[in-house]
C-alpha cells in the first residue's frame, strides 16, 4: 500500500534526494492541505543550546542534550515545537490552551504561551529551528521523483534519544527489501 502524505506521517529521505538539506532526513509531517505541506527534520541537532535562543523553555527540554534542532531549511530566524502531553486528556477539548495535537500525543506547541502555564501539562519537549516545507504539488513531484518515501510514524520517532541513527532504524523496520536501505553507507562508492 503506498501512502500519500499526512500529518502525522514520515518523510524519509532517498538516495535520489539531491538536495543536501536533506540528505539522510526523516521529516515529520505536521500538515499537509491544498496550500502545501509542512514538516520537522526529526535527526538534526545543532550545537546551540535551547537556553541561548529560548531561556524560558529550556528546563522541560529533554535529551539529547536540551539543544535547537534544525527543522529545515526555511525560516531559520523562527523556531516551532513539539511536544507530547504529561496524560492525554479523556475530553479533547481539555487539551491544554497553545498545544496542538498532530499525531497521537505528539503535538505542536505555541512558544508564546508561557512555559510556567503550558510546561506542567508536558512530558517531552523538542525545539526546531526553521521547518521543512512544501508549496502546492511540489512535495507530490519529489515523491514522484523518488527523492522521498512516505511511512507511518511510531511513537518514539518525533523523540529518539539517538537522532543520528533514527534515519537508519526508521529504514531498517521497512519491509523487504527496503530494509536493505537502512546499511547504506553515506557514499555508496564505499560500499
Amino acid at each position: 500500500m503506498v501512502l500519500g502524505p499526512a500529518a502525522g506521517r514520515l518523510l524519509i529521505a532517498t538516495g535520489g534526494l539531491a538536495d543536501p538539506n536533506f540528505s539522510r532526513t526523516v521529516v515529520l509531517l505536521l500538515d499537509h492541505d491544498s496550500t502545501g505541506t509542512l514538516g520537522v527534520v526529526l535527526n538534526r541537532p545543532t550545537t546551540l543550546d535551547v537556553a541561548e535562543a529560548l531561556p524560558s523553555w529550556a528546563g522541560l527540554v529533554g535529551p539529547p542534550p536540551p539543544v535547537l534542532f534544525q527543522g529545515g531549511p526555511v525560516g531559520l530566524d523562527s523556531a516551532l515545537a513539539l511536544a507530547t502531553l504529561a496524560a492525554v486528556p479523556v475530553d479533547p477539548a481539555a487539551t491544554p490552551v497553545g498545544w496542538r495535537g498532530v499525531v497521537g500525543t505528539i503535538g505542536m506547541i505555541d512558544l508564546d504561551a508561557g512555559a510556567e502555564d503550558l510546561g506542567p501539562a508536558l512530558r517531552e519537549l523538542r525545539v526546531y529551528a526553521g521547518y521543512s516545507g512544501w508549496g502546492p504539488g511540489q512535495l507530490d513531484e519529489e515523491l514522484a521523483g523518488g527523492a522521498w518515501i512516505i511511512v507511518e510514524s511510531e511513537p518514539g520517532d518525533a523523540f529518539c534519544a539517538d537522532p543520528d541513527k533514527l534515519w537508519s532504524r526508521v529504514w531498517r523496520r521497512q519491509p523487504g527489501e527496503r530494509a536493505f536501505v537502512s546499511t547504506r553507507p553515506d557514499d555508496p562508492t564505499h560500499n
